[in-house]
C-alpha cells in the first residue's frame, strides 16, 4: 500500500488528486468542531455520555464525534446513505426511473443523482428536528432564550440541514476531482478520528490490569484485518475459451483468460445500508422522547436479539441485492458469445448465463456471511461484558476502514495503470 502511495505521488495529476482529498478530509474535520447556536454544549454532552450506548454510539462513531458535541455536522452521512437507500429500492420498484438510470446514459444518471440530493436535503431536515427534539427533551441543554422559542429551534435544525448538505456537496467533489469514493472517505474519516478515544480505552484496560482483555483484543483485532483483507482480494475465476476465426487471411482467438467473480463484491455497502435500516425504528423513538427510547429499546435495542437477526438478515439481503445491480449474468453471457467466447463445458447462451449465476449465488452467500460474521460477532461478545461495549461498534468500524482503504489504493491503482504502462507497477 505504501508503495502505491509512493508511486502515485510521483505523478503531478495524482499528487494534486491526493492533496485535493486531504484538503476535503481537514476542511470536514474543522467543520465537524463548530457547534450549533443556542446548544449548551457542556450540559449536552454531559447527558449524551450517560447513554452514549446503542444508536447513540453509532451515531457518535459515523460523525467522528460531531453528534456528542452537537456540531453543525451532527447528522453526518446518514441522510444521503438513507436518501441512496431509498433511491436505489425505487429504481429497482419503478420502471421510469430503471430506464432512467440504464437508458438515460449520463443525463439519466445526473438526473437521479439530483433527485437523490433533493431526498438528502428533506430526509436532513427530518433528522434535524428529531435531533432537536432530543436536545430539548435535556434539562438545559438549550441556552436559557432559545427554549420555547420558534426561531431559535428553526436556527438549530437548519444549521443541521445545512451541514449534511455541505457534506454531501465535499463527497461528490472528492469523487469527482480527488481519489475513491468521496462519502466513502469521509466516513473512514470519521471513523478513524476516534482513534485516540480508543487509544485512550486500551491505556485504561492496561492501568486497570486487565492485560488479557487487552491482549485478546488486539489479536483479535489483528486476525480481523487479515481476515477482512484476504476475503476482500478473493475471487473466483471462471475459465473462458475464445474459438478460432478467421478474419480475412488472419487467424484471431484461440486465447484463454478467465472471468473474476469477486466474494465480496459489494465491499461495505451491505454494512453501511443493513445498519441504517435496521437502527430505524430506535432511531425514531431516541428522538421522540426518553420513554418512548426505553420502550423501543427494550425490544429492538442494539444489542438485543431481534435487532441482531434483523441486522444480519439484511446485510446478507444488501449483498445479494448490490451482486444483482452490479452483475448481469445474461449480459455476460451474450458478450461472451457475441466475441465467440465460451466456458469449457456449458453452451453459449442460456446454458451459459446460468452457470455463471449459480457460481455467483454461491460466492455471494459466502461474502454475504463473512460481511454478517464480522458485524455481528463483536455485538454478541458486548452482551456478556460491560468491557466489551465497545466492540459492537468496532466490529463495523473495522470493516467500514480496511474496505474503504482497500477500494482507495485499487482507485488509485486504477488511475495509475491508465497513466504508465504494466511494469511501472511491478
Amino acid at each position: 500500500m505504501l508503495e502505491v502511495f509512493r508511486n502515485a505521488w510521483r505523478i503531478p495529476d495524482l499528487r494534486k488528486k491526493i492533496l485535493f482529498t486531504v484538503f476535503i478530509i481537514v476542511v470536514y474535520r474543522f467543520g465537524a468542531q463548530i457547534q450549533v447556536p443556542f446548544v449548551d454544549v457542556a450540559v449536552f454532552s454531559q447527558a449524551f455520555l450517560s447513554q452514549a450506548g446503542g444508536i447513540f454510539g453509532m451515531f457518535d462513531m459515523m460523525s467522528g464525534g460531531a453528534f456528542s458535541r452537537s456540531t453543525i455536522f451532527a447528522l453526518s452521512i446518514q441522510p444521503y446513505i438513507n436518501a441512496s437507500i431509498i433511491m436505489q429500492l425505487l429504481t429497482v420498484g419503478i420502471p421510469a426511473l430503471e430506464r432512467m438510470q440504464k437508458e438515460g446514459g449520463e443525463e439519466g444518471r445526473k438526473k437521479i443523482a439530483s433527485i437523490t440530493r433533493y431526498a438528502t436535503v428533506g430526509l436532513a431536515l427530518l433528522m434535524g428536528f428529531g435531533y432537536f427534539t432530543y436536545i430539548n427533551s435535556i434539562d438545559g441543554a438549550l441556552v436559557g432564550a432559545a427554549e420555547g422559542n420558534f426561531w431559535c429551534g428553526a436556527v438549530i435544525v437548519l444549521s443541521f440541514t445545512a451541514g449534511s448538505a455541505f457534506i454531501m456537496w465535499l463527497g461528490e467533489q472528492v469523487t469527482e476531482f480527488g481519489v475513491g469514493n468521496g462519502i466513502s472517505i469521509i466516513l473512514f474519516a470519521s471513523i478513524v478520528s476516534r482513534g485516540p478515544s480508543m487509544v485512550s480505552a486500551a491505556v485504561g484496560l492496561a492501568q486497570s490490569n486487565q492485560w488479557a482483555l487487552l491482549v485478546g483484543v488486539v489479536v483479535a483485532a489483528v486476525a480481523a484485518v487479515v481476515f477482512v483483507v484476504f476475503i476482500t482480494n478473493a475471487e473466483r475465476r471462471v475459465p473462458i475459451q475464445y474459438s478460432k476465426r478467421m478474419i480475412g487471411r488472419k487467424m484471431y482467438g484461440g486465447q484463454s483468460t478467465h472471468l473474476p467473480l469477486k466474494v465480496n463484491m459489494s465491499g461495505v455497502m451491505p454494512i453501511i445500508f443493513a445498519q441504517a435500516i435496521a437502527s430505524f425504528p430506535i432511531t425514531i423513538a431516541a428522538f421522540i422522547s426518553k420513554e418512548a427510547n426505553d420502550a423501543v429499546d427494550r425490544w429492538f435495542g442494539y444489542q438485543s436479539v431481534l435487532y441482531i437477526v434483523v441486522y444480519f438478515a439484511l446485510i446478507i439481503g444488501f449483498a445479494y441485492f448490490y451482486q444483482s445491480i452490479q452483475f448481469n449474468p445474461v449480459e455476460i453471457a451474450n458478450n461472451l458469445k457475441q466475441s465467440a467466447g465460451f466456458i469449457p463445458g456449458f453452451r453459449p447462451g442460456r446454458p451459459t448465463s446460468d452457470f455463471i449465476k449459480k457460481v455467483l449465488n454461491k460466492i455471494t452467500l459466502f461474502g454475504a456471511l463473512f460481511l454478517g460474521v464480522i458485524a455481528v460477532v463483536p455485538i454478541v461478545m458486548s452482551m456478556f461484558s460491560d468491557s466489551l461495549r465497545g466492540l459492537a461498534l468496532g466490529g463495523t468500524s473495522l470493516l467500514i476502514v480496511v474496505g474503504v482503504a482497500l477500494e482507495t489504493v485499487k482507485a488509485i491503482e486504477a488511475q495509475m495503470v491508465m497513466r504508465h504502462h504494466k511494469g511501472f507497477l511491478e
